[in-house]
């Protein structure tokens, strides 16, 4: 095989992986409160005006969704991790760097204005 289709195969392949397992070293399955993990078993809201979850893609609330971009850094005993925030009924895209915090087996989200979300607790299986 010429090394051009070998090369661009492999390019291909690193750029398929790279955002799929971007932020999967940050948490390791998904917290929330009831109504977020509500939220992660059936993938519908159960209708509550406030959910939480946080899981390896992002953080989803019933008004707004962070998408982690890039992988998550170490600071401390925190991961700190780019996200792209979405408010809902708006097509604005926010730049955030969110800090994850271990917390009594769950995690707190702070954002760079000291908004706090958590501790968010692992949901069951």
């Amino acid at each position: 095989m010429p090394p051009g289709p070998a090369l661009s195969a492999l390019l291909l392949g690193i750029a398929l992986a790279g955002p799929a397992g971007a932020a999967a070293d940050i948490v390791d399955g998904s917290y929330g409160d009831k109504e977020g993990c509500h939220y992660a078993e059936t993938g519908e809201s159960s209708g509550a005006d406030f959910f939480f979850l946080l899981n390896k893609e992002g953080v989803t609330t019933a008004a707004s969704y962070c998408e982690f971009k890039g992988e998550g850094k170490k600071v401390g005993g925190a991961s700190v991790v780019a996200a792209e925030c979405h408010e809902e009924g708006s097509e604005d895209v926010t730049p955030n760097e969110l800090t994850l915090t271990p917390d009594g087996g769950g995690y707190t989200v702070s954002f760079p204005d000291g908004t706090r979300w958590g501790p968010l607790m692992r949901c069951n299986p």
